[in-house]
């Protein structure tokens, strides 16, 4: 191992993460992860299936007098949200993750860096190499397309996986582990847009929303961290009401499951009326970040220059004031809080992405999420509701169920008393806001028992991701201890 996390331990570990990352691996993207790891399989000597969407599962026989133990899934997931920051040249198709160390912590230059979820590929296949941990029969299971809408998951065939008991490696603070989490579904809205002429004598100019945290529009909606497609809205609406601006494109968001930290808009100001467009765009900025300030402290908001000349072309005054009305209707954020469990979002709402999908059709994409499927439904339709009233053509994808806590798990029994003999404290045991494959994997697989556990990881989902080294470390060792007290 010749890389940045040579020298750290456990050796295994950082060796597989630091191999993982650099395979490129976005959603829809995971035919090299998956073939990396049907290649360590045969390394290793040991039994696999690979199937047609690029799902794996390794088999390793239980260390020796332990044959008759549960056999035990350790799952985690093949994919990574590639985000990157606007100045940062990188395809994620093509290159692999740029590694930086920053004291005790593992980020990357200027992109995600896709601990979630390899720390639990990196983990499983460390486990599956060595020689000394003592475990039940074990099942490595890798997934395709979580972080698109847990595709992965729901294509597993009957009899792919075999074991009894699942350890998803897939949460992200140490000394917690959940035990249910939301279900969610993706509503979006899809318009014809209504073109005129831009005015002779307007100019053109970039209106940008950049600096925000974003992050995971699970994890981290609760923390009210700024929607840029919203606040680029009104920015939008009082330049337009001000100096009646032409509109050209609102472009900001890309990925559904990610809090939006940039939008940019091309519009058309009146010819010397610049600086006073720089003043309007001033005092907005000033109102929303004495909202925001604690959360997102970095918000900019700038008129700049446009880098290509843009066709001449805005929207029409009626679907401007449209689109408009639009975005000030469409909730984003906590939208209920569990009235069981305390502190735990039960309802929540993502604006996610504004685009053009081509050059007549602007998408907005949006994302819900709830712990209570009726709640999911009625929220997603209330969204539904508002882009119909907009005109919008409108389609729910990608749904998957909620997994619902089970608090007599027995390896949930096992894991707070492993937690307890090894660590001398109590295990935290909470549901989750985001989305994880075990709700869908307990449906595939009747009677299966889970938990979910990980290390400490920051601002998943954003370049700003984090993963904890020597958490990374403590974790995997729970994990070694689980493995041994799992009968």
């Amino acid at each position: 191992m010749a890389g940045i996390l040579k020298g750290y331990e456990p050796e295994a570990l950082w060796r597989y993460f630091e191999e993982i990352s650099a395979i490129p691996r976005p959603s829809g993207h995971e035919k090299a992860a998956s073939d990396y790891m049907v290649g360590i399989a045969k390394k290793l000597g040991l039994e696999y299936e690979q199937d047609e969407n690029n799902n794996v599962v390794i088999r390793k026989p239980a260390t020796k007098g332990r044959e008759k133990d549960t056999p035990v899934v350790l799952q985690g997931h093949l994919d990574m949200v590639p985000e990157k920051n606007k100045d940062k040249v990188f395809d994620f198709e093509k290159d692999g993750i740029q590694l930086m160390i920053d004291g005790d912590w593992l980020t990357a230059d200027g992109t995600t860096l896709g601990g979630d979820n390899g720390v639990a590929l990196a983990a499983a296949l460390a486990v599956l190499e060595s020689k000394d941990i003592s475990h039940p029969p074990l099942e490595a299971l890798f997934t395709t397309e979580e972080e698109t809408g847990l595709t992965g998951a729901m294509t597993l065939k009957p009899g792919f996986v075999k074991g009894k008991i699942l350890l998803n490696i897939d949460s992200e603070e140490e000394g917690v582990v959940f035990i249910g989490c939301a279900g969610g579904t993706d509503t979006t809205g899809r318009i014809k847009i209504d073109w005129k002429d831009a005015p002779k004598e307007y100019e053109p100019h970039l209106l940008f929303v950049s600096g925000l945290k974003g992050g995971h529009s699970g994890l981290e909606i609760n923390q009210q961290r700024g929607d840029a497609i919203r606040i680029i809205a009104r920015v939008l609406w009082h330049l337009d009401h001000e100096l009646k601006i032409g509109i050209a494109s609102i472009i900001g968001g890309s990925k559904r499951n990610a809090i939006p930290r940039e939008t940019e808009s091309v519009i058309y100001i009146p010819k010397g009326k610049l600086d006073e467009a720089k003043k309007i765009v001033k005092r907005v900025f000033d109102d929303i970040y004495k909202e925001i300030k604690t959360q997102d402290p970095g918000l900019k908001i700038e008129i700049m220059d446009v880098e290509s000349k843009p066709d001449g072309k805005v929207y029409s005054d009626k679907f401007k004031d449209q689109l408009f009305k639009l975005l000030y209707a469409i909730p984003h954020g906590v939208l209920e809080m569990s009235k069981d469990i305390e502190g735990l979002v039960q309802t929540s709402t993502n604006l996610a992405i504004i685009s053009h999908q081509d050059k007549d059709t602007l998408m907005i994409q949006t994302s819900q999420r709830s712990s209570i499927e009726s709640s999911k439904v009625f929220h997603a339709s209330q969204v539904e509701s508002i882009m119909l009233l907009a005109g919008m053509n409108v389609k729910h994808e990608n749904a998957y169920p909620a997994w619902t806590p089970n608090v007599d798990s027995a390896i949930l029994k096992v894991a707070k008393k492993v937690w307890k003999d090894t660590r001398g404290s109590e295990l935290d045991v909470q549901a989750i806001h985001a989305g994880l494959e075990c709700g869908i994997i307990g449906e595939k697989y009747e009677g299966m028992d889970m938990i979910s556990f990980g290390p400490n990881m920051h601002d998943v989902h954003s370049p700003d991701e984090r993963l904890n080294i020597p958490s990374s470390q403590r974790v995997f060792d729970y994990l070694v201890d689980l493995l041994k007290a799992i009968k």
